[in-house]
């Protein structure tokens, strides 16, 4: 399936949550398992665009909540492609949370994820590779690189 380099850029996945109190905790801010879940579908979305396939989530790293988002506010998700491999690409999602009568935005999280392309039967199948237009692009690229090393290896000593 595999074909010419694709653009980060074609990819690219917005998506806007308005805060309602069914998201939220007792403190009146958005649980931080529901901005896992919309980062997760945004990364999705992402992903499949760039592939023309199904993809689905094969890990995600390094999620730090900065500052909370609240009823009433908007959370905004942006997803990229920043690495593709074989059957896998990484995906990074940046959370800003925005306060739409002040005018206000903050960052919220950030997180790279990873995910796996599959075809019909549910075999993973090969992702189209990014195409490397800019520095960003490059210097993204090397990045992934490194943390999928370090996944890796971390999975190499967790196996028994």
């Amino acid at each position: 399936m595999p074909s010419e380099p694709r653009s980060a850029r074609r990819s690219v996945t917005d998506m806007t949550e308005y805060v309602l109190p069914t998201h939220t905790n007792v403190y009146g801010t958005v649980f931080g398992g529901q901005i896992m879940a919309w980062i997760d579908l945004c990364a999705a979305i992402c992903a499949e665009r760039h592939c023309g396939a199904h993809a689905v989530t094969a890990g995600v790293d390094d999620l730090a909540f900065q500052r909370p988002v609240r009823v009433g506010q908007v959370v905004r998700l942006r997803a990229r492609v920043t690495a593709t491999f074989r059957s896998s690409l990484e995906i990074f999602v940046d959370v800003e949370g925005e306060d739409p009568v002040a005018g206000e935005r903050w960052p919220c999280v950030s997180a790279w994820l990873t995910f796996v392309a599959v075809g019909a039967d549910g075999a993973h199948v090969e992702v189209p590779p990014l195409a490397i237009e800019t520095d960003e692009d490059r210097a993204l690229r090397a990045d992934a690189e490194e943390r999928r090393r370090t996944r890796l290896e971390r999975a190499r000593r967790r196996a028994p």
